[in-house]
């Protein structure tokens, strides 16, 4: 460096400090006494903890153990000389890299030739465990199956003491009476509701006159929630995870930590939830996608989700014994409570589009798209033996789509077609326009025959009766909306029962418990609602809630609910119960109502015999419910004499505490006045306003 520059160099501030003194033009010597004290005082307690503070970074701090808890050891690998080794490095390399990073490996030898068994190194011990759960037990060939353990399990299992000791019993916590809205005497249901654009939640119990408010609470949840499918808890959804509730006073059952969820779905036996949040996710340690244990609060297992799907990416069997996801070419089927692949392995199939499950066997439904000559094709596969019970080929399909019957008896596949032309001058086959056809397997008969319903116009919607053989089918065009109803029966063909012309509907709601449908035209069709008894076809009542959105059925089929969201509309948003017949019972005007669910009941521990019993005998207690209907209305017409009575006497008393202030204080207003004559008796005039409350017209007879 030249003079100059080092004396230039020199001459610059050194720092921020040495610039403001610069600027200022003056130092002052004693200035480092007069600055401030950011010392804690003496009796200052420091309550934020390091993890509070720090958690992320404290939690990446090296542990005496990583090494050892990421290590696993391999028994039964194929012995193996120098020659064969670089194979069968190759291919243990392919089964293990799967699940993370392997940082080193370890191969004993004895004369030259591998020992039977090996050492193996992960990134962290997430990626070991998740190893040892997917690879211990699998087969590599018919001679060797692997016995994969943890480094540390095997220091575990030798200081195994000689004499068993139980464990200490740990303090049973008492959540309560999960099922404790099944108590009631009177059998009535209970529903959430979310209302003020999301700020409040409330469980109502279900009554004819006017629902009773269990519970409410500002700010229960950060978007929606849901009931579990059998009604036992309450899922809310929060920044940092989901919040199980339940009991009698709705208490926190239990808390999921799974930040940004957006998703969650149950299994059907509700032992395990799974949650879904769109936040990136490392490779090692898969978050997008959480299994959980819900009794214990347990994660169980991570996924990632490499692509767009469609929600619920997994769905389970009837019994949740297993659970199955779609991936390219690939349906990926995984058991309880193990969480490996059913079979250690995946099932491949070509060009796979979309599957769903029985809803009461453990058989799979999917289909494959067209490949050049080979024709696309719906298979129903039985599991775990994945054995094909019925393969149908169809030929010209655009698209379809699966629908099962609740009971599973059927399986209605609903297929686009292309309407084939002729060919061209090239010799190519043209097509064009689409034509539209129901295949309906009978999943109970032998061989599982098939018989088929073609429509040639438009679909619109499709619904299983739950509860017995018939199905809907809204068809047609904008302008002329036609709902036909089909039968279906064992040796017989498709029969149409009969349509109905030019409806206002565009979908379809079954009463659980079958026969009861109604036919409702939401949003666009201004909230057209027809009930109708599909037993005699007869249509009960047409009647319409404007710009209804959502229409729900209570667990019992008596009654229905139509509702206006604010979540789709701003204004007169509202729900309506209305009878099974289509009379309207309620109209619940709640100020920015956005959701309205029922919760679900277990099925009945009644048997088959039983019910069929109780509606056989079903006249014998129709006069003592009947008497009981008639009790409750005049029970609750004396609740609400009583509840006017009770708020009219808060109104005297407020009036009476007014007018003893006001009247105390006359002697205080004469001073004020003054000169001025003050009779109260003038000063009040009684003033009695009229308004029509009602008009009645009665027609009498000449």
């Amino acid at each position: 460096m030249a003079t100059g520059d080092l004396e230039q160099a020199k001459s610059r501030p050194r720092s921020m400090d040495d610039l403001e003194y610069e600027i200022d033009g003056n130092y002052d010597e004693d200035s480092d006494e007069n600055e401030e004290n950011y010392s804690d005082p003496e009796d200052f307690v420091d309550d934020i903890t390091e993890e509070e503070l720090v958690g992320d970074i404290l939690r990446k701090k090296p542990k005496e153990t990583d090494g050892v808890e990421s290590c696993i050891v391999v028994d039964n690998v194929p012995q193996v000389g120098h020659d064969r080794f670089e194979k069968l490095q190759m291919v243990l390399r392919k089964i293990f890299a799967k699940f993370g990073k392997v940082v080193t490996e370890h191969h004993p030898r004895e004369n030259g030739e591998t020992k039977g068994y090996m050492f193996l190194e992960y990134g962290n011990p997430a990626s070991a465990r998740e190893a040892v759960k997917m690879t211990n037990g699998y087969k590599l060939d018919k001679l060797h199956t692997f016995e994969v353990n943890l480094l540390t399990d095997l220091e575990k299992y030798g200081n195994t003491p000689d004499e068993w000791k139980p464990p200490e019993p740990q303090p049973y916590n008492d959540v309560g009476n999960l099922r404790s809205n099944l108590l009631d005497a009177d059998c009535r249901d209970q529903y959430s509701v979310i209302y003020d654009g999301g700020d409040l939640t409330c469980i109502f119990q279900h009554n004819t006159q006017e629902p009773k408010k269990l519970e409410e609470r500002p700010r229960w949840t950060e978007t929606y929630v849901r009931w579990s499918p059998l009604g036992t808890y309450l899922a809310t959804f929060h920044q940092r995870g989901i919040a199980l509730w339940g009991g009698e006073t709705f208490r926190q059952i239990m808390k999921f930590s799974h930040s940004g969820v957006q998703l969650i779905d149950f299994s059907p036996c509700e032992k395990y939830m799974v949650t879904f949040s769109p936040l990136p996710d490392s490779k090692d340690d898969p978050q997008a996608i959480i299994i959980w244990n819900i009794r214990t609060g347990v994660k169980k297992r991570g996924f990632h989700c490499e692509s767009a799907s469609v929600w619920p990416i997994f769905k389970w069997s009837h019994d949740g014994k297993y659970f199955a996801r779609m991936s390219l070419d690939m349906l990926s089927v995984y058991e309880t409570p193990s969480f490996g692949l059913l079979d250690k392995k995946s099932i491949k199939i070509t060009g796979l589009k979309d599957f769903s499950w029985s809803p009461s066997d453990n058989i799979v439904a999917y289909w494959v798209p067209e490949d050049d000559n080979v024709p696309a094709r719906v298979v129903v596969l039985e599991l775990p033996s994945r054995e094909e019970l019925r393969v149908k080929n169809l030929f010209n399909v655009a698209d379809i789509k699966m629908y099962w019957q609740k009971t599973g008896d059927y399986l209605a596949v609903k297929v686009d077609r292309y309407a084939k032309l002729r060919k061209d001058d090239k010799g190519e086959t043209k097509f064009a326009g689409i034509y539209y056809n129901f295949e309906i397997f009978h999943i109970r008969e032998k061989q599982i025959p098939v018989d088929v319903v073609e429509l040639k116009e438009p679909i619109v919607a499709f619904a299983f009766e739950p509860v017995g053989n018939k199905f809907a089918v809204i068809h047609g065009e904008s302008s002329r909306i036609n709902v036909s109803f089909y039968a279906v029966k064992s040796g017989n063909q498709i029969s149409l029962v009969k349509t109905l012309e030019k409806r206002q509907a565009n979908h379809l709601f079954w009463s659980p418990h079958g026969q009861f449908v109604v036919l409702a035209g939401l949003r666009s069709m201004n909230g057209a609602l027809e009930f109708v008894d599909t037993n005699d076809m007869t249509v009960m009542n047409v009647a319409e809630h404007y710009m209804a959105t959502d229409v729900e059925w209570d667990p019992t089929g008596r009654y229905v609910v139509s509702g206006v969201s604010w979540w789709t509309n701003k204004v007169d948003n509202s729900y309506w119960v209305w009878t099974f017949q289509g009379k309207l019972l309620q109209r619940q005007l709640l100020d920015r109502f956005c959701q309205l669910l029922w919760r679900p009941r277990p099925p009945t521990l009644l048997s088959k015999d039983q019910v069929k019993d109780t509606k056989k005998n079903l006249k014998k207690y129709a006069a003592q419910f009947d008497l009981k209907d008639k009790m409750s209305l005049s029970k609750a017409s004396k609740e609400m004499i009583e509840k006017r009575q009770e708020l009219m006497k808060e109104y005297a008393d407020y009036r009476k505490k007014g007018t003893d202030i006001y009247d105390s204080l006359a002697e205080t207003r004469a001073e004020l006045r003054k000169d001025m004559q003050e009779n109260e008796s003038e000063d009040l005039e009684e003033e009695t306003v009229e308004f029509f409350i009602k008009v009645e017209e009665t027609v009498i007879d000449e």
